[in-house]
């Protein structure tokens, strides 16, 4: 679901229907290296906060809790401590005993994923049900939501709402405005399996209601249509429609319209094994979070085995990026392995959750898989990894689908 390139690059970039950038799921942190204002305790991560905090924040203690690390109560605190009175967040408060007005930059993405990780850590139904309903209120006709309340909706936003609806214990079908829904405006956001782009979902229209495809947004689109989060276990393969190609006879089903998605990711990454940045003047250049994604909305869709060829990819491309960018990077690597069965304590030679716990606050401790976890997931083909090497944890500290989920990708 769904932030990672450049904050700065996204906050550049106006989105159609509302002056402010949308983001989805994003991966090197912030504009600058050196931080504007002075770091929170509990904050991971070293860049400055003010277009992602909340977002790497919420991603990182997601994927703590996706391996079983319990997170440091600190950096619990300092998220929860972020949410406005009304229930929304903004990707980063520097006085949080300050009470949020009418020109603070809430926005659904920041608060789409905390509710996610809130939900995951569990003990926090007050925080993520105001959330919830502050998401709901700002729905859109179309049953979509852009990036800010009132703005145009956008596959991203959309998509990252759903898996928070669905975190929450909603059914995102059922989260209508106008008698639509989330799925309405994804399968109008998808394109055709006729043309360029066949299959794929656009970030939003262009100024003529013509849609392009932007693999961000599909990675992001695939899941939301699924109705899944950030953090998804690999489909069964004997569902898988990843490899079968794009079909749309009539009004494609939300499920139909995953497939396409799907089929346009699995066939971008067929040659090199990674999708390429979009960003102007670095076409030629891997876009390492949106291929963490893919892998994710692959996997998903068709099954670790159809998302094989970029996962290997990343285990041998990935380090220095990650390095570089920080704590979402590290999680958004740490879901592609969770979605594919594969040890992220081992990925590629590199142990991602002894990484991602460096780069913040010490976490508490690992918390073992229960029997029916290991069950499931036995049932479902996937290594039980996150039970291997349990244990106390130290010296942690803490950069989606955007390491400043505040930028509009337009791929």
């Amino acid at each position: 679901m769904y932030v990672r390139r450049s904050a700065a690059a996204l906050a550049a970039v106006t989105v159609i229907g509302t002056a402010t950038a949308a983001p989805a799921v994003a991966a090197d942190s912030s504009p600058s290296a050196s931080p504007s204002v002075t770091l929170p305790a509990g904050l991971y991560g070293t860049a400055d906060p003010t277009y992602d905090g909340v977002w790497r924040q919420s991603l990182a203690l997601l994927a703590q809790d996706t391996v079983g690390v319990k997170p440091a109560a600190k950096a619990v605190d300092w998220l929860t401590g972020q949410q406005c009175a009304d229930g929304a967040f903004a990707p980063f408060r520097a006085d949080a005993s300050k009470a949020c007005d009418a020109k603070t930059p809430v926005d659904t993405n920041s608060t789409a994923a905390a509710v996610q990780a809130l939900a995951a850590l569990g003990g926090h139904d007050a925080a993520t049900g105001k959330a919830v309903a502050w998401l709901k209120s700002v729905q859109n006709k179309d049953g979509g939501w852009g990036y800010t309340a009132g703005g145009a909706s956008d596959t991203n936003s959309t998509s990252v709402v759903v898996g928070a609806l669905a975190a929450a214990g909603e059914e995102p079908q059922k989260v209508e405005k106008g008698g639509r829904s989330a799925y309405d405006a994804l399968i109008l956001l998808g394109l055709p399996c006729k043309g360029d782009g066949a299959g794929a979902f656009a970030f939003q229209p262009d100024k003529k209601g013509d849609l392009a495809a932007n693999a961000d947004a599909t990675a992001a689109g695939v899941l939301g249509a699924l109705g899944k989060g950030l953090v998804v276990k690999p489909g069964k393969q004997s569902d898988a429609q990843s490899d079968a190609g794009c079909a749309d006879a009539g009004y494609p089903t939300p499920q139909q319209a995953a497939a396409n998605g799907a089929a346009y990711l699995a066939k971008a990454v067929a040659k090199e094994g990674y999708l390429k940045s979009a960003l102007p003047g670095a076409e030629d250049q891997p876009d390492y979070g949106n291929t963490a994604d893919a892998v994710v909305a692959i996997a998903a869709q068709g099954g670790a085995a159809a998302a094989h060829k970029p996962l290997r990819w990343l285990e041998q491309n990935s380090s220095k990026w990650a390095e570089q960018s920080g704590p979402a990077a590290y999680a958004q690597l740490i879901f592609a392995a969770h979605a594919t069965g594969t040890d992220p304590r081992a990925f590629g030679g590199t142990d991602l959750v002894e990484k991602l716990n460096a780069q913040g606050p010490a976490p508490q401790t690992a918390k073992p898989a229960s029997k029916a976890t290991e069950q499931q997931d036995d049932d479902n083909g996937v290594s039980v990894w996150w039970i291997v090497g349990v244990g106390l944890v130290a010296g942690i500290g803490v950069g989606f689908l955007l390491s400043g989920r505040n930028k509009a990708r337009q791929q």
